[in-house]
């Protein structure tokens, strides 16, 4: 069921088979006669969560500065070339407060997040889905020209080296608040396997899922029901999306395995037995 509003489509599932309708919503490229999605999905454990970024939950935004200068003096990684960017990218993918959120390509990556920890699965999970296209209109002009040089929709590092060297060279682009979207650089495979895309505004201090109800981008999220999570879980983990791949090392395997053993005979969330599933057939 798809419950429009104006801060996007709310489409609610009740089953497997409609999740993977609602996964590829809007997913057609008409001008490529082609399935290729203009968005990027992040998934959340709990419908409560939004979308605020570490720094948000920081509550102290003007400490953004102090923390990436920190972080870069104290990493004993010599490199006087790398641009903020990539130290921003290198922060976020090391737990580091920052303004970036993680998103990904791919909806299955982010239906991973939504149901990886079984802690709770007591709670209705949540995919949120935003047109990155869309996005562009309200870029500054210096970064609509970079970008439609380089014929592309997300921009790279380097790319936004060239309009910009700092944060808030950033913000003075434009008086009202933008969104940028940027892949972050290869640092590890980690980074590959997740298909990873990060968004920024240009404004620290400003709630992404409040602004997008403020502008005309597509956006729409996937309410996944709580009884729902183990069936997924289980069908990921076949499909060999789990932490073993995304998350490659001993502490990802030790965490896939540790949800695959797991006895979850008579929990009141788990999946239905196949009595019960069979008395509704």
């Amino acid at each position: 069921m798809v419950q429009r509003s104006m801060k996007g489509d709310i489409i609610r599932v009740n089953s497997w088979e409609e999740l993977q309708k609602a996964l590829y919503h809007d997913s057609f490229a008409h001008e490529l006669n082609r399935y290729r999605s203009a968005y990027v999905y992040r998934g959340l454990e709990d419908t409560n969560y939004d979308l605020s970024t570490s720094l948000n939950r920081l509550g102290e935004s003007h400490l953004e500065r102090h923390l990436l200068r920190n972080f870069r003096k104290y990493s004993q990684i010599e490199d006087e070339k790398k641009s903020v960017w990539n130290w921003l990218a290198l922060a976020q993918h090391h737990g580091l407060p920052t303004r970036l959120l993680d998103w990904t390509y791919s909806p299955y990556v982010a239906l991973h997040f939504a149901t990886s920890d079984f802690t709770t699965y007591d709670e209705d999970g949540m995919i949120w889905a935003i047109n990155y296209v869309d996005s562009k209109r309200y870029l500054p002009d210096q970064l609509k020209v970079i970008i439609e040089e380089e014929g592309s929709h997300i921009f790279t590092a380097e790319m936004m080296d060239k309009a910009a060297r700092s944060l808030e060279e950033l913000k003075q682009m434009k008086h009202e608040d933008f969104i940028v979207f940027f892949e972050p650089p290869s640092i590890d495979q980690r980074i590959v396997n997740q298909y990873a895309v990060f968004s920024m505004m240009s404004n620290p201090d400003t709630q992404l899922h409040e602004w997008l109800g403020c502008t005309t981008i597509r956006h729409f999220r996937i309410v996944i029901p709580k009884e729902l999570k183990w069936e997924i879980r289980d069908k990921l983990d076949q499909s060999n999306i789990n932490e073993r791949v995304l998350f490659p090392g001993l502490d990802g395997l030790a965490t896939w395995l540790k949800r695959h053993y797991k006895d979850i005979r008579g929990l009141k969330t788990g999946p239905p037995s196949r009595a019960s599933s069979d008395a509704g057939d």
